[in-house]
């Protein structure tokens, strides 16, 4: 069993809390997996009884007649009459459940509800109603287009309790080698195929292949039939653009031009948002602000945007040499959000002597993350070993001279020690393997 302690802590966590747990995240990223096998085993493990786990599948055809929201309430309240116990209801493939328009307004008939239709009856009203009862406690999945957060969750109005998930993590990847293969090892294979459940379980062709598809067969299929958009080679070049631009600070602009001069088409700043949006929607990018580290505030002109699987990211290039750099700071900030970390890029402005002048410069800092009222400072690099590098990184640390943790992250098995700044330095391996709490 591939284990994902981090989520069965939190679902463990949120058992009996009065609210449907809605399990959300990038597609294929195992969400069907935690629900019935990790947790499930859990709660048996922990003396649950399996007929006190209800779970129905919505893609299986024996289950299509619960498609009907009335006929899945009519069911769960029967499975679950006795008072006297607890039952566990898992719901997979919630986005099968078909919306219908209130029998009482058509006489009594099943009529599919169409857009505009506003007295109607989903798998939303079914959920928060079963919710209410005490003896039944509920943990709800889906993917499309129907269940990505900003509609799902929004849908629920703050009744529900949300547990997003990720691909693994670097912590959960080398967990599942099982100790076979060195960190250093598997952490160049993580930066090349990352984390999604079931191409870690493939070998390299069959990974390339099956990442590659999902970005035709499953993510942009979502997005076009969520957002309608027509330009769909527009989409798929803006996606290879921002997988090529992997930690760049960009806008719509940038992102607009960069798009003419590979395409030799214009393409609107309000398409391009549009485009970005969708994709951090679905779950395929994330996005970070930069915060002036100074004047303490953020600074919104423009954002760096980060993949949240680096196997996906590198099959938009179809897997070419990547640049090490940015996959390492692609699997730093993931790893940090993964772990709780809310992270941004550090910025400041300077002003130094040149040539009896007075110049102000502007440096930047890879991430500042900040979880509770700890915060750190990092920098990503591949190496040290040259001094120009070194010197550049170190700069901005020196700098700002505050009392901050920093952290300077290389591309080499290093056990943290401290430079003759007294900064922190560590191989990415061991940093990204010290930060999981739950390992």
């Amino acid at each position: 069993m591939m284990n994902r302690p981090k989520y069965l802590k939190r679902l463990v966590n949120a058992k009996w809390n009065g609210f449907p747990k809605i399990i959300t995240g990038i597609r294929r990223c195992g969400k069907s997996y935690l629900l019935k096998e990790i947790f499930r085993t859990y709660l048996i493990e922990n003396g649950v009884t399996e007929k006190n786990i209800i779970s129905l599948e919505f893609d299986d055809a024996k289950n299509a007649p619960y498609r009907n929201p009335l006929e899945l309430n009519k069911f769960i309240l029967e499975s679950c009459a006795d008072k006297n116990e607890q039952f566990y209801v898992f719901l997979d493939e919630i986005q099968r459940v078909y919306t219908i328009v209130n029998p009482d307004l058509t006489g009594g008939k099943i009529v599919l509800a169409k857009d505009g239709d506003t007295e109607t009856i989903s798998f939303v009203d079914v959920v928060l109603g079963l919710s209410h009862e005490k003896n039944i406690d509920l943990y709800v999945t889906g993917s499309n287009s129907k269940m990505l957060s900003s509609d799902i969750m929004t849908e629920f109005r703050d009744k529900a309790t949300e547990i997003h998930m990720a691909p693994l993590s670097f912590s959960e990847f080398y967990e599942a080698q099982g100790g076979k293969i060195e960190k250093q090892e598997a952490l160049y294979e993580y930066m090349q195929y990352g984390g999604m459940p079931l191409a870690v379980l493939k070998n390299a062709d069959e990974k390339q292949e099956y990442l590659k598809g999902l970005f035709k067969t499953t993510y942009f299929k979502d997005i076009l039939e969520r957002n309608k958009f027509r330009k769909t080679e527009a989409m798929d070049e803006l996606c290879t653009i921002l997988a090529t631009c992997t930690g760049e600070l960009l806008n719509a602009e940038k992102l607009a031009n960069t798009f003419l001069s590979k395409r030799r088409e214009k393409i609107d700043k309000e398409t391009v948002t549009s485009y970005i949006n969708a994709f951090l929607d679905a779950f395929i990018l994330s996005e970070t602000k930069r915060y002036d580290l100074k004047g303490r505030k953020f600074i919104n002109s423009t954002r760096k945007y980060y993949f949240s699987d680096t196997g996906l990211r590198n099959a938009r290039l179809d897997f070419v040499y990547p640049d090490e750099g940015q996959i390492l700071e692609n699997i730093v900030y993931n790893e940090l959000c993964y772990n709780g970390w809310s992270v941004n890029v550090g910025t400041f402005d300077s002003v130094e002597k040149e040539n009896g002048k007075s110049v102000r410069k502007s440096y930047e800092v890879d991430f500042m993350a900040t979880k509770g009222s700890e915060t750190i400072y990092l920098q990503i690099t591949e190496n040290l070993s040259n001094a120009e590098v070194k010197k550049r990184e170190v700069r901005p640390y020196v700098l700002l001279n505050d009392q901050v943790k920093k952290i300077i992250v290389v591309n080499r098995p290093i056990k943290g020690t401290k430079d003759e700044n007294g900064f922190t330095v560590v191989g990415v391996a061991e940093f990204l393997l010290g930060l999981d709490e739950d390992k």
